[in-house]
């Protein structure tokens, strides 16, 4: 099973969900960890990620490889976070054939009706949830 966790601006979000699918999978999924700058790859990579890379044309190459996607609602929002995200990368996403597990942040102009707010945290559980039942086939999709 091929993950590809997408995240940008300083990665913590994307750093918690490496470490929590490594602690909870290990060696039974492959972790590739795409941020849409230096600063959140390299976080993502402390938090575990192995195959790591930066910037637009990794999103587009990972996002076709990919078994399942996570990160946050905007990586299928072209120039959502703060302009991060570019409209290939957006596409990529939302073009691919993964499942997509998508954490909704209430940020950078985006709002999501119909979601309680959560903490970081919570989200992250949420979302691990989410890929566990993927991962395991019993998700209700």
């Amino acid at each position: 099973m091929n993950i590809l966790v997408i995240d940008g601006q300083g990665g913590k979000m994307g750093r918690r969900i490496v470490e929590e699918l490594c602690a909870r999978h290990g060696g039974n999924i492959q972790i590739t960890a795409v941020g849409t700058n230096s600063r959140a790859t390299e976080s993502m990579m402390k938090g575990g990620a192995v195959r790591a890379a930066t910037g637009e044309n990794p999103v587009i190459v990972a996002a076709k490889q990919a078994d399942i996607i996570i990160g946050p609602i905007g990586i299928v929002i072209a120039d959502a976070l703060y302009g991060e995200i570019t409209p290939k990368m957006a596409l990529a996403v939302a073009q691919s054939r993964a499942h997509r597990v998508l954490l909704p942040v209430n940020r950078c102009g985006n709002r999501i009706a119909g979601v309680r707010e959560c903490t970081a945290n919570e989200l992250v559980e949420n979302a691990m949830e989410m890929t566990d039942e993927i991962i395991k086939g019993t998700s209700r999709e």
